[in-house]
């Protein structure tokens, strides 16, 4: 069970991480702490990659159309840049970043400073997401939402990619991807590599 840090943590360093897959509510989360903190008349300083302007080019947004304003950054150590006299920063999408989110977390808790990370611990493949593991291995608190699975209604953990492509990251939502557990995502994985290979067949 999370609990937020209290007011004599205020100055200790501290590292909050939120994962899941699409749909799970991530975002909504960070938005809740953020707006919380800010409510508490402490410093928040807010950042999201420059590259996810699916919903707003500033703005963070939720699924649930709830949102707060952010500052879109091209690289990570462009926030210690940004973070002076801030006491909580929130940091959106961070499997996006460069691989320098880490230290740069670190660097920020090192100095007192509360940090809240949300992001996707699992590409569409079901593997390990950018600078994720990193983060969830120094972090001091980790949260791991779900969301339901659009097949069979369990809990989902995975994001299942329904447009064909093979980068690693492809931006979309609900037209591109959909929550699903651990079963119906191997099926449908299973299902797209017949596919592929019946095309292959036929080339």
């Amino acid at each position: 069970m999370f609990i937020e840090p209290t007011f004599y943590q205020k100055n200790q360093g501290w590292i909050e991480v939120i994962c899941g897959s699409m749909f799970s509510g991530k975002s909504e989360e960070l938005i809740r702490r953020l707006k919380r903190a800010h409510i508490a008349n402490q410093k928040v300083e807010i950042f999201k990659p420059l590259i996810d302007n699916r919903y707003d080019e500033k703005d963070i947004v939720s699924h649930d159309q709830n949102r707060i304003h952010s500052t879109p950054v091209g690289a990570a150590q462009r926030i210690l840049l940004l973070t002076q006299g801030v006491e909580v920063i929130g940091i959106d999408e961070a499997q996006f970043f460069d691989e320098n989110l880490p230290e740069v977390c670190e660097s920020l808790a090192q100095n007192g400073l509360r940090v809240v990370v949300a992001g996707l611990d699992k590409d569409f493949l079901g593997r390990p997401f950018g600078t994720m593991p990193q983060l969830l291995a120094i972090a001091d608190s980790v949260t791991k939402l779900h969301a339901i699975c659009m097949r069979c209604g369990g809990l989902a953990t995975h994001s299942f990619r329904k447009v064909s492509s093979k980068e690693q990251v492809v931006l979309g939502e609900k037209e591109s991807y959909e929550p699903r557990c651990r079963r119906c995502f191997t099926d449908g994985q299973k299902l797209n590599a017949q596919v592929a290979s019946r095309i292959e067949d036929h080339e």
